[in-house]
């Protein structure tokens, strides 16, 4: 959309209003007012005389889901001159914060006032004005931010949104109170669902984690258990083995960076964690001509780094630089090779070493014990696990597309765009 809307342009019942340099078409019956005259910033609360006062910490709201993952407690004197109430906005002022999108609703507040981080712009509802709710969206809103964002000030990696900001003209879209909770009801309903979403992730990754040690524990089956060094309780049937006995170890090996490429010519590269996903990595360069390649469905391990021991499975053929290794497997099942690599990542780490930074070398992968039960056994722990991660996965692909609704709905509904009926 440009800078400037032309009547013209215009749908029949709509004006166009200034949202800091953009002007944007909200519905006629809406107004646009100054900020200050629809929210208050940074209030002024009288302050019991005794406390300790919850206390929210910059880090305590997680700027993804935009929650509050936790309080501290703080006495009066130690406290900040941040204070809000349930029903407030805190908004990050500085960066990177205000950029990622440090925002959250204050709510489930212990202490009649709370207390919170110098660098938290604190937005209260006007009462009869404004719904609170409403408030917390509207600063979620991408035209809102990004008006904040342009105008922040001080030195670069310390900059600020100054409150002036906000007491200056800044003048947002408004509709009547009553369409201002309907629309946070709405989007209320969708973060509701966003949040149920995240449960059933955190729940699902719980139970994959407490399986994954009952298998290499106990077993699939029920067993006679006998202790042994570095495992601990372990079927007594199963077979300890060194890895380079049971799969096919390549350590790899960084090609020239001329070989490096964007444009899609070659085999995708790999060269440490960092392209790491849940399980399958992913890529962004081309080699041309490989050193050292893993295959379809090999499990890529870390051996260098602060993440040594890691593991994700290769999609598909690919080129791996020295931060990997690639292990495919020759006399056990792959997908539970993987799984079990995955339960060793702590082992693996504690066996790495480094004056520079941790790494193993061929000799300790190669060597590495793993435990291997009978392949029917390899193949029901596989498959439980990987049940479980496309649990995950199916969870997290419904969480985008509510996130993505989200999105859609915000759009449409704080700028009029979609109407909703208050009756």
């Amino acid at each position: 959309m440009s800078k400037t809307l032309e009547q013209s342009d215009l749908r029949e019942g709509y004006k166009s209003v200034k949202l800091g340099p953009r002007e944007i078409p909200i519905p006629g019956e809406w107004e646009a007012v100054p900020f200050d005259e629809a929210i208050e910033l940074n209030p002024r609360y009288d302050k019991p005389e005794n406390g300790p006062f919850d206390y929210l910490p910059m880090d305590a709201v997680d700027e993804e889901k935009q929650t509050i993952e936790y309080w501290t407690q703080r006495e009066k004197d130690d406290c900040t001159t941040t204070w809000f109430k349930n029903g407030d906005t805190v908004y990050a002022k500085i960066t990177p914060c205000t950029e990622n999108g440090k925002i959250a609703l204050i709510e489930g507040l212990d202490t009649e006032v709370g207390s919170g981080s110098t660098e938290f712009l604190v937005f209260h509802p006007r009462e009869g004005v404004t719904d609170e709710r409403f408030v917390y969206y509207l600063s979620n809103l991408p035209e809102f931010r990004a008006v904040t964002i342009s105008l922040m000030e001080g030195s670069t990696g310390r900059q600020r949104v100054p409150s002036d900001v906000f007491k200056g003209g800044l003048r947002i879209p408004l509709p009547p109170l009553p369409e201002q909770r309907r629309i946070a009801d709405i989007l209320s309903t969708v973060d509701e669902q966003i949040h149920q979403t995240d449960q059933i992730i955190e729940e699902t990754e719980r139970l994959r984690f407490g399986l994954m040690s009952e298998f290499f524990h106990t077993g699939y089956y029920e067993h006679s258990l006998t202790e042994r060094p570095t495992f601990g309780q372990t079927p007594s049937d199963w077979k300890i083995v060194e890895l380079a006995d049971v799969a096919d170890v390549e350590m790899g090996s960084s090609p020239k960076s001329k070989y490096y490429n964007e444009d899609g010519d070659g085999l995708p590269f790999y060269q440490a964690n960092n392209e790491f996903g849940y399980r399958n990595p992913t890529h962004d360069r081309w080699c041309s001509k490989p050193n050292k390649t893993a295959d379809e469905g090999d499990t890529l391990v870390t051996i260098r780094g602060t993440y040594v021991g890691q593991v994700n499975v290769a999609s598909e053929r690919c080129c791996i630089g020295r931060g990997l290794a690639a292990v495919s497997a020759q006399e056990v099942d792959q997908e539970y090779l993987y799984h079990h690599l995955a339960h060793r990542e702590r082992y693996v780490k504690s066996i790495a070493s480094g004056s520079t930074f941790d790494s193993i070398n061929s000799s300790e992968l190669e060597t590495l014990s793993v435990l291997v039960p009978p392949r029917e056994e390899q193949e029901k722990i596989a498959s439980c696990l990987r049940k479980m991660q496309q649990k995950y996965l199916k969870e997290q692909e419904c969480k985008q597309q509510y996130k993505e609704l989200k999105r859609g709905l915000m759009q449409d509904l704080l700028t009029g765009k979609v109407r909703v009926n208050t009756d």
